[in-house]
């Protein structure tokens, strides 16, 4: 017993000083060190929500205001003046924020029911509202004006409470009219009051208080990381804050940093290169192809469908990305009917597929050269490799060939969510031709997408 004890001991002292050791320093070179959270990979697909008091005017985008009186637009002009009283400004929207219909518990059962295992909810847009009670950011927060609720601290709550999903924040590190920011930018970015007394402290107060599981970084493009002070944050969000185990961020950082540093790249909005990555990277996309904030005029035609959604996430986890799809609700907080049966359509593929996607890896392959519209993932066990073949359509005859996969002896080939084994002949010198019988339609398991499992797969 007292051995044992010693052992023990000897464990915990040796994990304490693995996890004390683990400083890192506020340099590119200390930062890129550091291991991506596990749980990341394995999740494959996240859920992003834009709202604040662009979801108000919901007209043209999340820009709205930028495009209204930064850099105007014809239509958004246009639609000021033929809606809205001369002297009317950006900030009287903040009182029709009123998001009556918010229900944070409605709201993460949805995404949840996505199959979706993280979100990323934006706590603060380019606009400055933000969707918590800062101190930073009086009489310009969801408490002190709108809903009078700490939205953050509510969706925080239910997602804890009542689902697995983790919680993540997006947070614009400028702000297009704020005028410590505007001074900043007039002098070339030589001073750093918005960062000192605006950007750093919300996102200190955002990580301490809601201890956020991703931290999402935007609009960063204007100035490089010294004057951002990112690497400064960064250094202690991985080494001292209370989520330097489990946090993962982006590569929005400053000018140059996107598609270099960070835990996951992003690279530009809605990326999905088609082809293996070296790096983690994700897919930051949008089910209304036209905007990321909700808009009353979008037509059914520029919301993406559910087979246009899974041929975008399959690629995109094919390539060794994680895909982010964003939802856009209406500022009284209900979310749009569309959007809750495209996440829910989702979620049904997944309860059948979903083997194929979560914690699985990139294949030696990421599409079919002999039959387009196939797209690979594996997994790999002790009984060897497991490829997962990804069919935008059913097969035309009964035959379905394949160029790459390379059977071997112990290989057999199923439909994910169908009970029987196919049947088949190799190719030589790789591929397989998977002879499918006459399912009637009744009998398939999903409708849209079908995945063929092959295991122990030779190459």
């Amino acid at each position: 017993m007292a051995t044992l004890s010693v052992e023990l001991a000897t464990k915990l002292v040796f994990w304490l000083f693995i996890q004390n050791s683990l400083c890192y320093e506020p340099t590119w070179e200390s930062l890129d060190t550091r291991p991506l959270p596990s749980w990341y990979d394995e999740a494959k697909l996240g859920i992003f929500i834009h709202w604040g008091v662009f979801s108000v005017p919901s007209f043209s985008s999340e820009w709205f205001w930028w495009k209204w009186q930064g850099e105007p637009t014809s239509n958004v002009v246009n639609f000021m003046a033929e809606n809205y009283r001369p002297n009317f400004t950006y900030a009287d929207f903040a009182k029709d924020f009123t998001a009556e219909f918010f229900d944070p518990s409605e709201w993460v059962e949805l995404f949840q029911s996505s199959g979706a295992k993280y979100l990323v909810f934006v706590s603060k847009h380019h606009e400055g509202f933000t969707n918590w009670p800062s101190k930073y950011s009086f009489n310009w927060n969801s408490l002190a004006v709108g809903p009078n609720r700490d939205i953050v601290g509510e969706l925080m709550n239910a997602t804890r409470e009542h689902t697995d999903l983790r919680f993540g924040l997006y947070h614009s590190l400028f702000e297009w009219f704020n005028p410590l920011y505007l001074a900043d930018k007039q002098s070339g970015f030589a001073t750093q009051d918005f960062v000192n007394h605006k950007t750093l402290p919300e996102l200190y107060e955002l990580v301490n208080t809601y201890k956020p599981d991703v931290v999402w970084s935007d609009g960063d493009h204007e100035a490089n990381d010294t004057y951002w002070k990112s690497k400064e944050f960064l250094a202690w969000l991985y080494t001292d804050s209370p989520v330097k185990d489990t946090v993962v961020v982006n590569d929005r950082w400053g000018q140059g940093v996107s598609c270099h540093h960070g835990d996951v790249f992003t690279c530009r909005d809605r990326y999905n290169p088609g082809v293996l990555q070296k790096h983690k990277w994700v897919n930051a996309m949008t089910i209304d192809t036209r905007s990321w904030g909700f808009r009353r005029n979008a037509a059914l035609s520029d919301y993406l469908t559910i087979e246009e959604l899974l041929q975008t996430f399959i690629t995109t986890v094919s390539c060794g990305g994680n895909m982010l799809m964003n939802v856009g609700p209406p500022s009284h907080g209900f979310i749009s009917p569309i959007y809750e049966e495209r996440l829910r359509q989702m979620g049904s593929w997944l309860k059948v597929n979903g083997e194929g996607i979560y914690s699985s890896k990139p294949w030696s392959y990421q599409n079919d050269t002999l039959t387009q519209g196939v797209w690979y993932t594996s997994k790999t066990n002790t009984s060897g490799t497991d490829v997962y073949a990804f069919i935008f359509d059913w097969p035309s005859t009964s035959v379905l060939s394949l160029g790459l996969p390379k059977t071997s002896a112990a290989t057999t080939i199923s439909l994910l969510g169908y009970q029987e084994l196919f049947s088949y002949t190799t190719r030589q010198p790789a591929g397989v031709d998977i002879l499918v019988p006459a399912i009637p339609i009744s009998k398939l398991p999903c409708l849209w997408l079908w995945v063929f499992k092959i295991t122990a797969v030779e190459n």
